[in-house]
């Protein structure tokens, strides 16, 4: 870490909100070994570097550890996977005896809790073959299973999770994401729409003129895979010139590509920025008139609970979405959005163009989406959470 991963940013603002809400919360995760001095003192929590930090939006309560491992380490053998060092040498012998309760997304060290007398937390959120342990789920260390999208759950119980002791629970969005930010929104819309008088001197004119003349800002923000729907908006685009679109998100080779495909059909509304910190995001997303989330239809779209989803609502601007079965109680909260089915472009075109004649841009965000987010903050996700856990084994809070 960091790295620009759904998983990672699950898991760190998991740990944040945890933090955020009064427990002695540590992130943990590997880093490679740089120096023998490393493996002296390897659990050592400590306040998250700057990077860290910008990168995922994170708090100053939160602890981080990172716990040192070889480089070449590469996961070859059962004996040095990560996941194995860090269960069978970093848990029972640093971790154990300063840890209340676990809260993985690795069933390994699920299992290396309960077998070191510590209560755990899973998280499980995509299909998978494998048996749980009998010896595992029903041990009442076992605390309770966590999975995004309900066919999941039933697939985990298909694999041998009790019933009552998995729970699906959407993820959620970081609490800065709802404080709004005016002028960075305003810059937003400066940069992407285009203002001859302020930006020509810097750019290529003829470019700058086509962008002046667009009226709206579209933004995607997420990996730019094509069971996200990406192709699905390029295809759009062409046929909203006034529109500008916008990609945040995706690795250096992903944009590149997508770049080339966007040039190969003519593209003039299109922009790729890479990655954007979270602590940038936020104000991206406020200044657009409308948040695109499409998607393909597939076995994906039967267990995502997309984190940008509820980064879109906690901004409180209008989403044009598909409609698949993990959103589908979306569809009738009354927030400002847009559905169209999967896989057609000309649906989303329709979708698009409906949605802007009937949610114009509000600076401040629509109100009852906004209202409507808070029960999906992190902290909420995580209270949820650890009320499944029995008091016997709830950690401990600090002291203000």
């Amino acid at each position: 870490m960091p790295q620009p991963r759904a998983d990672l940013v699950q898991v760190a603002n998991c740990a944040n909100a945890a933090a955020n809400l009064g427990y002695a919360a540590v992130l943990t995760y590997l880093k490679p070994l740089t120096q023998a001095s490393d493996w002296v003192v390897p659990f050592n929590p400590q306040t998250p570097e700057e990077q860290l930090v910008r990168f995922y939006n994170l708090h100053h309560r939160l602890r981080v550890a990172e716990l040192p491992i070889p480089r070449w380490f590469k996961g070859q053998t059962k004996w040095t996977h990560p996941s194995t060092i860090v269960s069978k040498y970093y848990f029972p012998f640093y971790l154990r005896s300063r840890t209340q309760i676990v809260h993985t997304r690795d069933w390994n060290f699920v299992k290396a809790a309960i077998q070191n007398g510590i209560p755990a937390i899973y998280e499980h959120h995509h299909h998978e073959g494998k048996t749980f342990e009998p010896e595992i789920v029903y041990h009442p260390l076992f605390q309770i299973a966590v999975t995004v999208a309900e066919p999941v759950r039933e697939s985990m119980i298909a694999h041998g999770m009790p019933s009552d002791k998995v729970i699906q629970l959407h993820n959620g969005f970081n609490q800065s994401f709802t404080v709004r930010q005016p002028d960075a929104a305003a810059s937003w819309r400066q940069q992407l729409l285009g203002d001859p008088s302020k930006v020509a001197a810097r750019s290529d004119p003829s470019k700058v003129a086509a962008r002046s003349n667009r009226a709206y800002l579209a933004v995607y923000s997420g990996g730019l895979n094509a069971f996200k729907g990406v192709d699905l908006v390029l295809k759009a685009a062409k046929h909203l010139p006034h529109i500008q679109f916008a990609f945040a998100g995706g690795t250096p080779e992903q944009v590149e590509i997508y770049q080339q495909r966007s040039i190969a059909l003519g593209l003039q509304n299109v922009t790729f920025l890479g990655y954007i910190l979270h602590d940038r995001l936020a104000s991206l997303l406020q200044a657009a008139d409308l948040l695109l989330h499409p998607h393909r239809s597939g076995e994906e779209a039967s267990f995502t609970s997309p984190l940008k989803f509820f980064d879109y609502l906690a901004s409180g601007t209008p989403i044009v979405a598909t409609e698949i079965l993990p959103l589908r109680s979306f569809q009738s909260a009354g927030i400002a959005a847009g559905w169209c089915v999967p896989d057609s472009s000309t649906a989303l075109i329709e979708c698009i163009t409906h949605t802007l004649d009937r949610y114009p841009r509000q600076p401040d965000g629509y109100t009852h989406s906004i209202q409507f987010a808070q029960q999906f903050s992190w902290e909420n996700r995580i209270q949820t959470i650890l009320s499944y856990v029995d008091p016997a084994f709830q950690p401990n809070r600090l002291a203000e």
